[in-house]
């Protein structure tokens, strides 16, 4: 009989020269990322700013296909997704490198929107094999736009209220109903959605989560005119449109399940948690913020010289710091790497109320100046500064009203009673 002793294997220590290794190995990726972006990325597709509204504009220009083709032969639209799928396959750490390199020459993002965002990682997370192989490498190589069928006129805040019907045919669903606030609808060419599958079943069961392909009879698109002047909102109306079984995602009447996760990867993008390792675009916000300060309501020695003023800067500028470093720490603290459950709420609250305020201060700080709506006394900063504030309205309400994040956020995370 073997003594037991004789199986135990004395568990490596983890060595000074471990660690100097590993750090030799992310010095030679980060070297050799950076000559491939500098020789890779063109430069028309660096330095660009530009509002999520007019991504369809950038993203169709001619260097800004080259640019997403180099990238997506690297797997680097989607970095930390698996390679089986088109993904890069980068750890942590490696993504996070390919993100500050890509920041220091300013590049491009090489794709953006709900693909990437909400339903990639939802397929990741609930799809099937046959789901992911079919849909996840169109999303990581651009060639496939997304938007989501959520909200309809009667069911918006009260999501699970849907009315949009989804009667089984064969290997089919037939799908009739109406969808409202369907952001970049005119630009997309799939659209996942929750339809009610059983109409006797309790509102929050009897609800599936489907996908199918906008290009078809039945779609029609309609943008809505906002009073900011543009329209990336639209109403989808669905008339015996065909969606096929197999993108039935998660199982029949319990799509609610997988429709929350996708809320949760929506709500920590816009809350900024899904990009807490990032440089921050909200730290250029508070740069222009100051700026904008010392120049309407003066400057002296360097600081902005209205007191009123310089406390309402510094005020929310520590508000978005201690933001900024607290989506950090919850980061590098979620060891699993996987976006959390109902405490993305409290990060889409307090981000999109920032992001709000940070529209609304910068109005404030130019007095008059930052209300023109056109004519040749305003700057375009200013006019653009004036539709910024109005299009700020709609962060509070898209992806969930703050009342609604106010609800989750005592029930889910506080467990207070209902």
């Amino acid at each position: 009989m073997c003594c037991p002793l004789a199986l135990w294997q004395p568990t490596r220590t983890f060595t000074d020269q471990d660690s100097e290794n590993m750090s030799e190995t992310l010095d030679n990726f980060r070297s050799e990322t950076r000559e491939w972006l500098e020789a890779n990325c063109p430069k028309k597709m660096r330095n660009l700013s530009f509002h999520w509204e007019d991504a369809h504009l950038i993203y169709s220009r001619p260097e800004a296909k080259v640019w997403l083709d180099a990238m997506a032969s690297k797997g680097w639209v989607a970095p930390a997704w698996p390679a089986e799928y088109g993904g890069g396959g980068l750890d942590s750490e490696r993504a996070l490198i390919l993100n500050q390199e890509m920041k220091r020459i300013k590049a491009t993002p090489p794709s953006s929107g709900m693909g990437l965002t909400m339903i990639g990682p939802t397929l990741l997370e609930y799809g099937t094999e046959e789901q992911k192989q079919r849909h996840i490498p169109q999303i990581c190589d651009g060639s496939i736009r997304w938007c989501q069928g959520y909200s309809e006129p009667g069911a918006g805040s009260d999501l699970a209220a849907v009315q949009t019907r989804a009667v089984t045919d064969g290997d089919h669903f037939i799908i009739n109903g109406q969808k409202i606030w369907t952001s970049g609808g005119q630009h997309a060419d799939w659209m996942f959605a929750i339809v009610r599958t059983d109409t006797n079943a309790p509102k929050h069961d009897g609800i599936s989560f489907v996908l199918f392909d906008m290009h078809q009879k039945g779609v029609t698109v309609r943008p809505i005119g906002l009073i900011s002047g543009s329209s990336p909102f639209c109403e989808t109306f669905l008339d015996d449109v065909i969606a096929r079984r197999d993108d039935l995602v998660g199982e029949l009447n319990k799509g609610w399940t997988v429709a929350k996760r996708l809320l949760q990867f929506e709500r920590s993008g816009i809350g900024g948690l899904s990009g807490a390792n990032k440089k921050k675009t909200k730290e250029k916000q508070l740069n222009t913020l100051a700026e904008v300060a010392k120049q309407y309501t003066g400057e002296t020695a360097g600081k902005i010289s209205d007191k009123g003023a310089r406390e309402k800067v510094l005020a929310h500028s520590m508000l978005e710091k201690a933001f900024q470093l607290t989506a950090q720490r919850v980061r590098q603290e979620n060891q699993s790497g996987k976006t959390p459950g109902a405490t993305t709420s409290i990060f889409k609250l307090v981000g999109a109320n920032l992001a709000r305020n940070a529209t609304e201060l910068k109005s404030e700080l130019m007095g008059f100046d930052g209300l023109g709506w056109e004519g040749e006394g305003f700057s375009k900063t200013e006019l653009e500064t004036t539709r910024n504030w109005l299009n700020s309205r709609a962060v509070t309400i898209y992806g969930g009203t703050n009342e609604v994040q106010m609800n989750i956020i005592s029930k889910r995370v506080l467990g207070l009673p209902e």
